[in-house]
């Protein structure tokens, strides 16, 4: 069967076959061309990928891991789990432990960020998950509530339609996989950046980073972003933020942010996290 456009795009790409953090805005495409899943399978090595689904996030975690699942046997992988843990005690178990090991790759499904951090965060199953994709050993990626837990400080939840003000956001920890920024989903679709800059307000050390629905933010080991998908990818800079009152504005006071750098990325383009500037070339 010939390959469509988007096929051939996806396996010609010339690092396919390398790890990264796929960071995915939710609602990705999962019955046409699957472009960003199928990106992610790809780097989990095609059809030898050994890929582990951690729906852990969802209150369906059955039904969520085995439509995956069957995207991932469609697609031809070698070998598939479902890491379907329910309670803190699964997240030791030596089952699960030893598959990781063998994974060229791991998904976490979309649900509530809290839940799956309350599931998983600090057990060996998520530390040795962690330790894998520092050393560079297997990609892993996550969709909506499996993309706000990729940083240190997470969006837990919060409103949109306001000015930026302290009572709009909730933060909790996440996982840390990239610790230096702070990841907001389903970007654009739910008009979130107000939430967005409120957290940035809060800790504006870190890199915020708004993913549309349908879109991926694919961090390289190069220290690059690769954009992927339908949407934009919105990056928000506070390096150099000349002023904040962030200290004074409580509850729903709003919030003032001076000289902050927005930059808006689609399909195809690339960020420079070491030089924090889009990649025009």
């Amino acid at each position: 069967m010939p390959k469509t456009e988007t096929q051939a795009h996806i396996t010609d790409y010339p690092q396919k076959t390398k790890t990264a953090i796929l960071v995915i805005g939710g609602a990705e495409d999962k019955v046409h061309g699957r472009e960003i899943l199928q990106t992610f399978f790809n780097r989990c090595i095609g059809s030898d990928a050994i890929i582990g689904i951690i729906p852990s996030a969802s209150r369906e975690p059955a039904l969520i891991g085995d439509r995956y699942y069957r995207i991932f046997q469609d697609m031809g992988a070698k070998e598939i789990k479902v890491l379907d843990v329910r309670d803190r005690d699964q997240g030791s178990d030596p089952g699960y432990l030893n598959y990781v090991d063998s994974c060229t790759g791991v998904f976490m499904t979309g649900g509530d960020q809290l839940r799956l951090c309350g599931l998983l965060a600090e057990t060996p199953l998520m530390e040795r998950i962690l330790t894998r994709v520092r050393n560079q050993e297997i990609t892993l990626a996550g969709t909506s509530a499996g993309a706000a837990v990729m940083g240190h400080q997470m969006i837990a939840g919060g409103s949109s339609g306001e000015c930026p003000n302290r009572a709009l956001v909730d933060m909790a920890t996440g996982f840390g996989v990239i610790p230096e920024v702070l990841i907001d989903q389903h970007f654009h679709n739910r008009n979130r950046l107000a939430r967005l800059l409120s957290a940035i307000a809060a800790h504006p050390n870190l890199l915020g980073v708004g993913i549309d629905e349908d879109t991926c933010a694919m961090f390289e080991n190069d220290q690059t972003i690769h954009i992927l998908g339908k949407g934009t990818v919105t990056i928000v800079n506070p390096q150099v933020m000349t002023h904040s009152n962030y200290e004074e504005a409580h509850g729903t006071a709003p919030i003032a942010l001076h000289n902050l750098r927005l930059h808006i990325l689609s399909h195809g383009e690339r960020y420079d996290l070491k030089n924090h500037e889009p990649i025009t070339n």
